[in-house]
């Protein structure tokens, strides 16, 4: 039964254009094809790739967080280029120093209480009564739930080193893309893909850019439930099962040439959003807002007009043109239109952010929760609250009395 379904899945007519079969796909005369099996490699590849991220995060990125927090940029670069030079872990990072912020409340055992056995989300009602019942204020009550729920919330270190590894991979794969594609005919004129179609040989170059590229999204899904997860993470979970989809029927069916060029379409634009996410969690709003800025208009051009006028017409409309069409042609496509349709969806999320990044001067990633978003403000706001009194100690010491600020014309500080 097993060689039934297999000898009926790599049918030629499910795969291939009329009249060319497997035969003709042989490697031949020193031409290598694409084949199946070399995808397998993909698998082990991506845990290889899991492995080299645990490093990467526990390690370098950790401090670098720290200095670039702190605003020094120049110990940040040499700190991490030290670190990486000599490939050390998490045990040096513990040694520096290097720890995890972790979300602070003051315990209660009442409310604790409550929390475990009673709700998470406790009603008005119930706020009122174990106010009451603690002697606290209303407002110090939900500030409590919401801050013992935050503490099972993922914290900006872990954030800012997901986007830290993102980020380096989609620079160094963009990097290798336009190494690979800037001398290839097909890149400057689309006809070319279907040049010698579908018996185009296999470059080195497309095959280790799809490999790791497909190794890569392996280990995304692999991580999925790891990651810190967001309003769109079912988005995401489509998204990275339709790439992988996508790589293996464009594989199987020598689509390289334009899956080459729709990968170095989608990494150029998430290198400005991974960059941009990394100093939002440092809290360096201005550059944060410019890398914003670029994303967005990257993205937009690449994703809403580039990729649907281009690629997906020299997928679905010039082919026609050159071979007859078969169930592997009407499978990408339909792969590549849901593609379009999530390129739409997250252009709703980053119009919504360039609204209130423009209006409201901030960056908050719309996809967060409210409440994290909240919790950001009072930290903000407990941040300023500490450098009050820490300016007070100081005018006290100075003899210059708690309640002068060092502000012109008499004003008090807000």
């Amino acid at each position: 039964m097993f060689q039934t379904i297999k000898e009926w899945f790599w049918l030629e007519r499910l795969w291939l254009p009329p009249k060319i079969k497997w035969s003709d796909l042989e490697d031949h005369d020193g031409l290598v094809f694409a084949k199946p099996s070399h995808l397998y490699v993909t698998i082990p590849y991506a845990f290889g790739l899991l492995i080299i991220r645990h490093f990467f995060e526990k390690s370098a990125f950790l401090l670098f967080y720290e200095r670039i927090s702190e605003k020094r940029v120049v110990r940040a670069i040499w700190d991490c280029w030290l670190l990486a030079h000599r490939f050390i872990g998490l045990p040096l990072a513990k040694m520096l120093g290097i720890k995890e912020k972790v979300r602070k409340i003051i315990p209660n055992a009442t409310l604790e209480n409550f929390f475990k056995h009673s709700t998470r989300q406790p009603s008005q009602a119930d706020i009122y009564g174990l106010a009451k019942k603690c002697n606290l204020t209303e407002r110090q009550v939900e500030r409590w739930f919401r801050s013992r729920r935050n503490q099972d919330r993922p914290c900006k270190v872990k954030k800012f080193q997901e986007a830290c590894w993102r980020f380096a991979f989609y620079l160094m794969l963009t990097v290798a893309g336009i190494v690979f594609l800037y001398d290839k005919p097909w890149t400057y004129d689309l006809r070319e893909v279907w040049n010698g179609y579908p018996t185009q040989p296999l470059l080195p170059s497309q095959y280790w850019y799809y490999i790791v590229e497909m190794s890569f999204y392996w280990s995304l899904i692999f991580r999925l439930g790891f990651d810190v997860k967001r309003k769109d993470f079912l988005a995401h979970v489509v998204h990275h099962l339709a790439t992988i989809i996508l790589f293996t029927f464009s594989w199987c069916a020598n689509y390289l040439r334009i899956g080459t060029l729709s990968l170095m379409l989608h990494d150029v634009a998430d290198i400005w959003l991974e960059s941009a996410k990394m100093f939002s969690y440092a809290r360096w709003r201005q550059t944060c807002n410019i890398l914003f800025f670029i994303f967005a208009a990257v993205f937009l051009i690449t994703r809403l007009i580039i990729f649907p006028f281009w690629i997906l017409y020299y997928t679905l409309i010039l082919p026609l043109h050159y071979i007859e069409p078969f169930f592997a042609y009407f499978f990408i496509n339909f792969q590549l239109i849901v593609l379009q349709a999530l390129h739409f969806y997250w252009s709703y999320f980053i119009l919504r952010m360039l609204k209130r990044c423009v209006f409201m001067k901030s960056t908050q990633d719309v996809r967060s929760d409210d409440e994290e978003e909240e919790e950001e403000e009072e930290e903000e706001e407990e941040e300023k609250e500490e450098d009050t009194k820490d300016k007070e100690s100081d005018c006290l010491k100075n003899g210059l009395g708690a309640d002068r600020h060092l502000i012109p014309n008499g004003q008090r500080g807000h």
